[in-house]
């Protein structure tokens, strides 16, 4: 990753003025907070880009309310951004913010209790009004009663600097007012030498239609940018390194989840040479994969919004009937409305993927806040007996490989296939590789093209439930193929035949088949980090939780402790070696963002006795949460 950090044209300090100290640091994390309408998440969203940019690892952590325009200046309105970006190789968003972007005294309040002693604060000083002090419970002022004297506070009046700023823009002043995110940007460029002419490019392609406004923005960053370059306030800025020996070579951008999610869908959609096909109804944290796919027909992507979750999956069905890589994008309410076309497609065994970006719950929950409590829908959310494969990515960019090993078990066994994200993963962001054509695997199929069977008399037919006696799969049969006409429908088949049949040792063939298939998918084993096989502790974790154990044992390691970890992407199989890697460990800890789910799962099948730490906050787990779990479990 190469950049070059660089700053707007007029940005010069007085001659002869004296120059600021500059100081290295290793990591920082940075929180934006503000109101919703404060535009915390794109102004996250540049800085992380520049980041990105100048080849620094990062994780990100946005962080907003459900409400499309939330209450202004209340504690449930408040809106952040963390970023965490590094020279080295880094995992989480980061356990606290070494600086705060406070835009208001609701996110003064809201954020002041996950900040470090010394951790640095700057506050737009003229939201900090009696009435809006009030409103989330100031009886004094913060900045003036001493409250915040274990922190170093820039008291910058973000609203007043943008309006003088601006003051001959042509805008209104209430227009004005709302390029305070970007002044607060342009500090926040300076103070961490950030390239800016990306973020300028930026601010006048998306107001294209409002030059005026675009322009206003340009110059509220710059201005803001110069602020930090003159100002006596801000006697340091600070310099972090790319990370340059973290990346393997290759060209990379910045990735969020969803996004990854898609390019993985159309990549599996070209690798099996099909036409992708989405059925869709928008919901929080998914819509993002809907609004994705949309745009991009050029790549033979269809995309439904449905009027509602039944639809959008039904659709999806009867498109994977038609030879089509079939998709279905929802959340934890939407699966349970799916529940019986999944059942459906169970039954006529059919390729479809069922993407669950989870969300907390139950019922519509919190909406814009990550959880991992849809394992058990995903497993036995359906009448009868209706086994389906399930996959989860442990990262954002992870999103992309596990969508294609979806497209792959779904192909090639011929079954729905569950896909589990989260809410932290689909917003949250990293720097991701781009694949080269020749690393993605060859996805293609073949249809039955004619009759496979022979009857007694010699006479061949066509059995659309003759299966591969390899993967027990059933062919795949285009409509309008001429002799493959067969039934489909949920009741039971006959097996061969697929004629309707109410015999109960068919049946029960129908049913002890269906979940052989799934038993028998190859899934690779798991893979257990353990550098000394000396340790007698294993965490083991799946999905979004990746990031913040691994983080953990990297710091017990570091101080001398023995921690073995593994992490499964295959959750329905379980990998055919994980029994025996159970058994290797005294003590097994499943870190979980429910009340237990897999460690329920792992204890029916294998009898072991793991032990649950879990979290339902609806915020990821802290890396050093964890790592004081796993040391009482060492030393326990």
């Amino acid at each position: 990753m190469t950049s070059q950090v660089s700053s707007p044209a007029d940005q010069q300090p007085s001659p002869g003025s004296p120059a600021k100290e500059v100081r290295r640091l290793e990591r920082v994390v940075i929180r934006f907070a503000g109101d919703s309408g404060d535009g915390m998440q794109l102004t996250g969203d540049r800085f992380t880009s520049e980041t990105a940019a100048f080849g620094n690892d990062l994780s990100t952590l946005p962080n907003f309310p459900a409400e499309i325009r939330a209450p202004a200046g209340t504690l449930p309105g408040v809106s952040s951004f963390q970023l965490h970006f590094a020279d080295h190789d880094i995992l989480t968003p980061g356990d606290a913010p070494d600086v705060l972007v406070a835009m208001n005294p609701a996110a003064l309040r809201a954020n002041i209790g996950d900040l470090p002693r010394g951790a640095q604060i700057i506050v737009n000083t003229d939201e900090f009004t009696k009435r809006a002090m009030a409103k989330v419970g100031y009886a004094a002022s913060p900045l003036e009663d001493g409250s915040l004297e274990a922190y170093r506070v820039h008291p910058v009046p973000l609203t007043t600097l943008t309006i003088e700023a601006l003051k001959d823009s042509g805008l209104a002043r209430r227009d004005a007012e709302r390029a305070k995110n970007m002044f607060a940007l342009g500090l926040l460029s300076w103070m961490y030498h950030r390239p800016t002419e990306s973020t300028e490019s930026f601010l006048r392609g998306k107001f294209a239609k409002k030059p005026q406004v675009a322009e206003a923005n340009v110059a509220a960053f710059r201005a803001g940018w110069n602020f930090g370059e003159t100002t006596e306030d801000f006697a340091v800025s600070y310099q972090v390194a790319p990370a340059s020996k973290a990346f393997p070579p290759g060209t990379y951008r910045n990735i969020s989840g969803n996004l990854a999610l898609s390019y993985g869908l159309i990549a599996a959609s070209r690798q099996a040479d099909l036409p992708l096909y989405l059925g869709s109804y928008p919901i929080t944290p998914a819509s993002d994969i809907l609004h994705e796919l949309s745009r991009h027909k050029n790549f033979g992507v269809r995309t439904f919004q449905a009027e509602d979750e039944i639809a959008g999956i039904g659709a999806a069905l009867g498109a994977a009937f038609g030879g089509a890589l079939a998709v279905t994008t929802t959340s934890g309410p939407g699966v349970a409305l799916k529940s019986e076309t999944i059942g459906l497609a169970v039954s006529l065994e059919l390729p479809l993927l069922i993407v669950d970006i989870q969300r907390g719950g139950p019922s519509t929950g919190l909406p814009t806040k990550t959880e991992q409590a849809d394992l058990l829908q995903a497993m036995y959310g359906r009448n009868g007996e209706a086994p389906v494969p399930v996959v989860a990515p442990a990262t954002p960019g992870d999103c992309f490989a596990a969508a294609l090993e979806a497209a792959r078990i779904a192909l090639t066994y011929r079954t729905p296939v569950f896909l589990l994200s989260d809410g932290y993963l689909a917003n949250g962001s990293e720097p991701w590789r781009i694949p080269e054509p020749g690393e993605l695997p060859d996805l293609r199929v073949q249809f039955a093209s004619g009759p496979n069977h022979t009857t007694a008399d010699g006479t061949e037919v066509f059995w659309p439930y003759k299966r591969d006696p390899r993967t027990l799969a059933r062919p795949w049969a285009v409509p309008g193929t001429p002799g493959l006409e067969h039934r489909i429908g949920g009741i039971e088949k006959q097996d061969g035949t697929g004629n309707i049949s109410y015999d109960p040792a068919n049946h029960d063939f129908m049913v002890r088949t269906r979940q052989a298939k799934i038993d028998r998918i190859e899934v690779p084993d798991a893979a257990v980090d353990d550098p000394t096989g000396e340790a007698r502790v294993l965490v083991l974790g799946w999905g979004s939780t990746y990031g913040p154990i691994t983080a953990a044992v990297r710091r017990l390691r570091a101080a001398g402790q023995q921690v073995a970890q593994t992490h499964l992407r295959h959750l329905n199989p379980f990998p055919g070696n994980l029994g025996e890697v159970l058994g290797r460990y005294d003590k097994v800890i499943v870190p979980e963002m429910n009340l237990g789910q897999l460690a329920t799962l792992l204890r029916a099948k294998y009898l072991i006795d793991a032990q649950s730490f879990t979290q339902v906050t609806g915020l990821p787990f802290k890396a050093e949460q964890l790592a004081t779990v796993l040391k009482e479990a060492i030393d326990g």
